[in-house]
Formats: C-alpha cells, structure tokens, sequence
C-alpha cells in the first residue's frame, strides 16, 4: 500500500461523527448547519438539459471537453472578470468538480522527489489541500487566517525559508470557512512572492457567486492579474457549478489561467481518467450561459444571513462574511470551547455546527479555528431562522 496514504487525517465529517456517536441528540426535528451541500432547488432548465442530452452517453467524451463547453466557460470569464479574450482551447479545462481537480493538480505541479517540497494552504483550509500535498509527497505548512483582517491569511507572516521551498500556494477567495475574500493588495503580494521564489498558485474560487452586494463581486485571482497589468503565469484558478447553480450532484466546474500549466494537467488527466460525462457537459453549457437564476440564489442567501446573522450576534461573536454561504462564529462567550459546543448544542436542541479546530492545524503554536464553529446557512429560510433560534436559546440557557 502507499505509505502516504497513513500520513492522511481524518475528515472533519468523520471526526464530527465520532464525537456525536456518545451523544444523544433532542427530541426536535434536526437542522444541520453542518455540511456545505447546497440545499436550493436546481433550475429546472438545467435539469432539463441535463435530461435531453442523454444520448451523449453513447459515446466516450474527450479529457479536454468539448469546444463548446470551453468557449462557453472563456466567454463567461470574460464577462465574470472584465477579461481580454481568453483562449478556450489552451487556458480553459472543464473538470468533474473542483474538488477532484485541486487534488489532481498537486499531483501534476509538485515535485514530490525534491528534498523539503512545501506547499502552503490558508488555515483554516479545506482539507483537500493538505492530502493532495501529502500524497504528492510534499509538507503541508499553513498560513493561519488573521481575525484583524477579516480573516484573510497573513502569509506576510511566513518565513523567507520556507517561501523558498514552497513549490505550490494553495488559495480559498471566498474563503471557506471565513468567507474573507483577497485584497488587490493581497493579490500584488502573492503574484510578487510568486515572481520571486517560483512557486503555483492555484486559486479555489467555488464561492465566488455567493455574496451579498449586487454591485460588489468578490475579486478573482485572474481578474487580479489582468487589472494588475500581468499575464497568467504560475497560476490558475478553479471554479465550480455546485454553489453558484445548486447542482452539487452535476460534478462540473473548470480551471482557467496559466497555458503551460493546463498543457501538463491536461496530460495527467488524461492518463487519471477525468473526462466530464456529454450530457452533463451539455448541460453545464445551458448553467454557465444563464446568470438569472444566479442573482436569484445570491438573493435568497442574502435574505436568510440578513435574519439569521443579527440574530446570532446577541449570543455569539459573528458577523456577516465577505462572501460565502458561511457563518464563522466565536463562541468563547458561552464558556464552552468549538468541540464542547458542537455537543451540547445537538444534545440539548438537535442542531449541527462544525467545530472550527476540525477545520485548521496548529501553526505557530495557535489552532486558528478553535473556539470558533462553521454554520452553513444552506437549508431552507424557515430551518435557518429555526436553527438560529434554537441556538439564540441553548447560548442563554447557559447562563
């Protein structure tokens, strides 16, 4: 067997089970805020389109995807990021969700065989990052989220010694679980780290479509690029259907940016086996091309944070995120840390959070997540507002 496969954790759902199997939940109808699978209806047209395309299904689909599929996903970066013409044949790959795809591209950038290969994730981070850098065969090293800066890494806290053997940069921009999206700054700092010691970024933009302000779209990392007069050297980014257009099941989204880079993914996929189903190709085509009923499901998040939110803040420290569909809440206020709260908060009202320690790793010598616990508004308006209340109720009881 592959030894890396015993340097791998457990995943935060498999640790949330274990310390819920002792625990005996309310007698109340359960609400999860626990896992981030959107709960709104999928667009009947996109289902429709998925459901007409099955004749596709005759036949094996190319890795690239089909010329369609990437011009559609190039015109809609165009039109997302106020982008010059971007090349769908060379720097747009369609991809069986981003989550499949961050973990393969490690496997294609990071030269495991090089003594002291790094890669660099935000923490707290989705833990995706860190298996594919161990599977690589690289070290994992970790930028912790800075609450003074609305939760964005403060990679100006890491060590010109350790940026030197950084072979990849893992980015989250909206963060999960912070929502705090990256600065033009932040950007100019990490394009200039990356000039100099040589190191991928890869961003994970799959919030990107979550956010609450019509007029104020989170910023992305090739948008950053090209605003800031560069090109798409050493970087990508990853994106996703399964939030902006609820269909977590589909398994489409895309990688876009640097053409040398998707040269080499290109290659590895191909032996990896990542082809995209036809019909779901066709329809992703039909997603990608409609933004209306995006707005709509940007709208109904902003009415369930602007009922819930204030709510929680009489009982907890937590504020509206940047972007995102998440709550990052601090809960030192009850006098319970993230684990204590996650089980008491299920036993006493039947309601799941995530502990926030579950989602990050100690780095210098702080758990940037402990005493905080992820809240994923992602049910329906009425289980959301009756979740915050029963949760408005458990804090009180606590005295």
């Amino acid at each position: 067997m592959n030894p890396r496969l015993d340097l791998l954790q457990p995943y935060p759902f498999e640790k949330l089970r274990v310390l819920f199997a002792e625990v005996k939940p309310a007698d109340k109808p359960a609400i999860s805020f626990g896992i981030g699978e959107p709960k709104h209806p999928t667009p009947e047209f996109i289902k429709k389109a998925l459901a007409e395309s099955l004749a596709g299904l005759a036949n094996y689909p190319t890795t690239a995807g089909s010329d369609a599929l990437r011009q559609c996903i190039a015109t809609w970066l165009e039109r997302r990021y106020g982008l010059p013409k971007v090349n769908a044949a060379t720097e747009v790959l369609p991809v069986t969700g981003s989550r499949e795809a961050l973990f393969a591209f490690a496997q294609t950038v990071v030269d495991g065989t090089r003594s002291g290969a790094l890669v660099l994730c935000p923490n707290p981070f989705y833990q995706i990052y860190e298996g594919a850098a161990l599977l690589a065969g690289a070290t994992p090293v970790f930028a912790n989220s800075d609450p003074a800066r609305n939760f964005a890494p403060a990679f100006d806290r890491i060590a010109d010694d350790v940026w030197k053997n950084v072979q990849l940069l893992f980015v989250c921009s909206p963060g999960n679980p912070t929502g705090a999206v990256l600065s033009l700054e932040d950007w100019k700092q990490l394009f200039a780290l990356s000039d100099k010691y040589g190191f991928v970024i890869a961003s994970d933009e799959c919030y990107s479509e979550i956010y609450f302000d019509e007029s104020r779209a989170p910023l992305g990392a090739l948008e950053a690029a090209h605003k800031l007069g560069r090109g798409f050297e050493r970087l990508v980014m990853f994106s996703s259907l399964s939030k902006r257009s609820n269909v977590p099941g589909l398994r489409s989204g895309f990688v876009a940016g640097d053409a040398a880079l998707l040269k080499k993914f290109l290659l590895y996929r191909t032996y990896h086996g990542g082809a995209m189903n036809p019909a779901v190709q066709t329809a992703s085509i039909a997603a990608w091309n409609d933004e209306a009923h995006v707005r709509e499901n940007r709208a109904a998040y902003v009415r369930k944070f602007s009922e819930v939110t204030p709510m929680l803040a009489e009982v907890l420290d937590v504020a509206l995120p940047d972007a995102g569909f998440y709550l990052w809440a601090d809960v030192s206020r009850t006098g319970l840390n993230d684990v204590e709260f996650a089980a008491q908060l299920l036993a006493a009202q039947n309601v799941t959070v995530l502990p926030g320690s579950y989602l990050a790793r100690e780095a210098d010598g702080i758990n940037p997540g402990a005493n905080r616990v992820r809240m994923a508004l992602v049910a329906t308006p009425e289980e959301c507002l009756e979740g915050a209340r029963r949760i408005v109720e458990f804090c009180k009881s606590l005295g």
